[in-house]
């Protein structure tokens, strides 16, 4: 029998340990745990209030290798879902290693000294996770996550190649603040203000942040303006599809969010470095972290729909070029609903549930460290649609123009 530990009781761990309780078949020993046991307790009172599910809950620093180990070994956890801050994917993979444990995560790792998300880190741990005869699965959220999902499903059944592909994350929900984030603060800002890169012919491309802007009427939300970004998959997309000539993520931002980012860079408090204050180092991203609104504490508030999905170019099975796009459409009042969450972190947390099932039932398997597209896309696929996340598929008059 399965064993679950979930590591982080934020609004992604609060989905997915809600959807996995909805599938107790498929989950019935969960364990959550955070920092803060306070918060896992709450969560899981959600979910018995809302499943009739009971889960258990404890408390750990994920930043320390031997006690996240020590937790593991309690509980006899099998499968460890990472649900916590990208800056300890190592440590929990090293104790999943040192406790005979399959992982899986929805981001890839960062440093905290240094705004730089890429998966070298955790690829080399390949063979470590081999020899163990154990699974590491990266990257098992929206995007990164169903966005692989995505591409390697239309490369299956409607292309015989990608030329091109454009990742699209649109965010059209309203929270009524003057400024918050849709997920961890630091995370988002460090991502947001980080130098845009895309993949095109063999090499990448850089860009300033948030300098090239287009506008996309998205279905369900509107026309949205949207900024070139760096995001994880691309890296991972052009490695395991190198036929794909280029690769761009696109995500949507408000004026007004703009503005307020663009304040608070100019006066230094996007600052990852530390400063001397009374005596004492502060990082002041962390501090802005602290007095902006809590992520989770938006999905009463917020009203609106999310549109994520791709778009790609290229050889049709048929012989012919054409462009399909590929979009799951959530709505945040929705979401809050079912499980006390915005459609941010529901969006996240589903695909986190459903990586695990993938991995608990067998139906994904394998000795090593995976991304989300070296999998068969199709039970996963399935899985979106009977699970909150139902996507659709329509073809376009040609590639986007620009």
């Amino acid at each position: 029998m399965s064993k679950l530990l979930v590591i982080g009781a934020g609004g992604v761990g609060s989905v997915a340990v809600h959807k996995m309780a909805m599938n107790a078949d498929i989950f019935p020993d969960i364990t959550l745990a955070s920092r803060r046991k306070f918060k896992c307790d709450a969560i899981a009172a959600s979910v018995k209030e809302r499943t009739g599910v009971t889960i258990k809950t404890a408390e750990v620093d994920a930043d320390h290798i031997d006690a996240t180990a020590a937790l593991i070994r309690q509980i006899g956890a099998t499968h460890v879902v990472n649900l916590a801050l990208p800056y300890q994917d190592l440590t929990i993979m090293e104790a999943c290693l040192s406790t005979g444990a399959h992982y899986l995560d929805t981001a890839n790792y960062e440093p905290r000294d240094e705004a730089k998300f890429e998966y070298h880190w955790q690829w080399a741990y390949q063979d470590r996770f081999k020899e163990a005869g154990l699974m590491a699965l990266l990257g098992s959220g929206f995007d990164p996550g169903v966005t692989s999902v995505f591409t390697t499903w239309l490369r299956k059944h409607h292309f015989d190649r990608i030329d091109t592909l454009d990742i699209l994350d649109c965010n059209g929900g309203d929270h009524g603040q003057h400024f918050a984030t849709n997920f961890n603060p630091e995370i988002n800002i460090r991502e947001v203000t980080a130098v845009a890169r895309h993949w095109e012919n063999g090499d990448w491309v850089e860009t300033p942040p948030m300098s090239v802007k287009q506008s996309f009427d998205f279905e369900a939300v509107g026309p949205k303006n949207m900024y070139l970004m760096y995001h994880e998959e691309i890296e991972s997309l052009k490695t395991h599809l190198p036929e794909i000539k280029r690769i761009r993520f696109w995500m949507t931002f408000g004026d007004a969010y703009i503005q307020h980012l663009t304040v608070l860079q100019n006066v230094g408090m996007t600052r990852i470095d530390p400063v001397i204050y009374e005596g004492r180092e502060i990082i002041p991203l962390q501090f802005l972290k602290a007095v902006l609104p809590e992520p989770s504490s938006l999905g009463e508030t917020t009203k609106g729909k999310t549109n994520i999905g791709v778009i790609a170019t290229g050889l049709g099975k048929d012989g012919k070029e054409k462009t399909l796009y590929l979009y799951n459409i959530c709505d945040h009042e929705d979401a809050y609903a079912e499980t006390g969450n915005q459609a941010v972190s529901y969006t996240t947390g589903v695909p986190a549930m459903i990586g695990a099932a993938m991995m608990v039932t067998g139906t994904w398997s394998g000795k090593g460290v995976f991304n989300m597209e070296q999998m068969d896309p199709d039970p996963f696929m399935d899985m979106l649609n009977k699970h909150g996340l139902p996507w659709q598929v329509k073809e376009l008059d040609g590639p986007l123009d620009f």
